[in-house]
């Protein structure tokens, strides 16, 4: 029978999501695994006795992950879309200046960079925080749910 998997866990696990890390769940367990490429490919290739002893443990767990098809991929950073969230962010403002500062800070190069400076420029980290965190349980919800897996 499928675990009951914790919202807090596939919550952190998304947020760990980069083009560096991936995640994978493994349903009957509620357990998440969280690797890198290097990893990735020492596992694949089974060359375990010259990786580190630290990652030699973890090598069976990352092996599985990758062929196991019960084994489930977390969204990626692509699914997860970040930059929409900063944009529907800044949409919501109600003041308009600031909605047209954040709207104009996210087009172009360093966009993230530059929306962190000017929502702390304008002391609204914390509702920012607030709202990507709504935002990112949300994701975890739909994709659980989507899933079919129970979830606490």
């Amino acid at each position: 029978m499928p675990a009951v998997i914790s919202l807090r866990d596939i919550i952190e696990a998304l947020d760990l999501q980069s083009d560096e890390l991936s995640s994978y769940l493994d349903p009957d367990s509620g357990e998440i695994i969280t690797f890198n490429a290097e990893e990735a490919d020492i596992a694949e290739r089974g060359d375990w006795d010259h990786a580190p002893g630290w990652m030699r443990q973890y090598l069976p767990k990352i092996k599985r992950a990758l062929e196991d098809d019960r084994v489930l991929p977390l969204p990626d950073r692509a699914h997860i879309d970040e930059w929409r969230m900063m944009q529907d962010f800044a949409e919501e403002r109600e003041n308009c200046s600031v909605r047209a500062e954040l709207l104009g800070v996210i087009h172009g190069t360093s966009a993230f960079r530059l929306f962190r400076r000017t929502i702390e420029r304008l002391g609204i980290e914390e509702r920012w925080h607030q709202y990507r965190n709504e935002a990112m349980e949300r994701v975890a919800r739909q994709w659980l749910e989507a899933n079919k897996l129970r979830y606490r």
